[in-house]
This record gives C-alpha cells, sequence and structure tokens, in this order.
C-alpha cells in the first residue's frame, strides 16, 4: 500500500513504513520473507542480455516461411493450417524463452522447441501431400525446420 505525505512516498507493509528499493526485483527484502519472486532473470545475475541464439534467427525464418504457406490453405483443411501456424510459432518462442533460463527449465523448452519443429513438418508434408500447398516452398521451410532442429538438438545434446 502506497500513501503520499508531503512530497515523498512512503510504503507500507505490515503497518510498518519502508523506504523504496530501487533496481531489485526481488521484494523479499521488503517483506523479510524468504520467498521473492520466482523469476529465472532474478536468480541469473551473470546472464548475458546481449547474446544471440542463432537458432532462433533461423526459426523465425522458418515459422515465417511455414505460416506464408499455411495462408492459403482452403478451408476444407483450415484446422490443419491453424495448427502449422501456432505450432511454428511457438518454436522460436520456446527457443527464446528458453534461452533466458538455466538448468532444467532451458532443457524443457529448447525440447518444446524441437518438438514443435517435428510437429510443422509432419503438418506440411501433409498438406503437401494432400496437394494445397507448394512442393517447392514446402521443402523450403521443412529444410529451414531441419537446420532448427538440428541446431537445437546440438545444444541440447553437446559433446565434450
Amino acid at each position: 500500500m502506497f500513501r503520499e505525505q508531503g512530497s515523498r512516498w512512503l510504503s507500507e507493509i505490515k503497518g510498518k513504513p519502508v523506504k523504496p528499493v530501487r533496481n531489485t526485483l526481488d521484494i523479499s527484502c521488503l517483506t523479510g520473507s524468504k520467498e521473492g519472486m520466482n523469476d529465472p532473470e532474478v536468480t541469473m545475475p551473470n546472464a548475458l542480455s546481449n547474446t544471440k541464439l542463432l537458432a532462433h534467427d533461423k526459426a523465425l525464418e522458418a515459422a515465417g516461411a511455414a505460416i506464408t504457406l499455411a495462408k492459403r490453405v482452403p478451408a476444407p483443411l483450415k484446422s490443419i493450417a491453424d495448427q502449422v501456424i501456432r505450432s511454428a510459432s511457438s518454436v522460436p518462442a520456446d527457443l527464446a524463452q528458453g534461452h533466458g533460463r538455466t538448468g532444467r527449465d532451458r532443457q524443457h523448452f529448447w525440447r518444446t522447441a524441437y518438438a514443435s519443429a517435428k510437429e510443422v513438418d509432419s503438418h506440411l508434408r501433409l498438406l503437401e501431400q494432400a496437394g494445397v500447398i507448394s512442393s517447392a516452398k514446402t521443402q523450403t521451410a521443412r529444410k529451414a525446420f531441419d537446420e532448427v532442429r538440428a541446431m537445437t538438438w546440438r545444444s541440447l545434446n553437446p559433446t565434450g
């Protein structure tokens, strides 16, 4: 709860005024409890925000190609096209989210991205076999997702 007193802002926790804390995301220093925000960004003081994940860039390219193909699918197969859009867009999102995590969280998101990339490949093959999307353009998108899977697999299974 905040209240204005003159020109100063005071914060009250459990009825006691507390000075505002700056440059922190952890509220445990204010509440006195051991429970802070359960945010991986808080627990990663050495994380570099300017690092680049090449698989993410390739996933954005692949998702763009797949979504462009899915937009042209006729009505009877629109549900499969919608699934292509959902799974294709989740690949770069999961890679990015995993890139901001450590340990098992990171591996979980990257495994999910890998599986979604396989799912997109399956749906694109189905739409290609049904003759509703171009074979050449499908091959381009599938090749891009294959590269994403290879990069993601290598990140999940580094060799000594």
